[in-house]
């Protein structure tokens, strides 16, 4: 038989266990509407840079050969590819990162 102060101490003991978790315990991300803002940013970014990197370098191989047209629409175009290429490489890890937290939300309601 448990005897009812030890009980009583056990539950005590529990609670502040528990109080020490909860406090601990990271908070769930917040779905803000910031950080879907960022992303797209990111993204928009990502396909300017590749563009204008693109663009410098066609640009300025056509002022070594002479060639003004020809490199600078070539490299804008491959700048283009890249970013766009980037830009779905983005979309993939943040369609990732949401998958996962998914996945570990209902884990851990499976748990409960």
């Amino acid at each position: 038989m448990v005897d009812p102060a030890d009980k009583a101490r056990k539950l005590a003991l529990d609670a502040r266990i528990e109080a020490a978790k909860t406090a601990t315990a990271p908070r769930p991300k917040a779905e803000d509407h910031h950080s879907m803002v960022q992303q797209g940013w990111r993204m928009v970014i990502e396909l300017v840079t590749g563009i204008v990197i693109g663009f410098g370098i066609g640009y300025g191989l056509d002022a070594l050969f002479g060639t003004l047209p020809i490199f600078l629409v070539l490299f804008v175009l491959l700048g283009f590819v890249a970013g766009v290429r980037t830009m779905m490489r983005t979309a993939k890890e943040i369609q990732d990162e949401v998958t996962r937290d998914a996945e570990k939300a209902n884990r851990n309601k499976d748990e409960e």
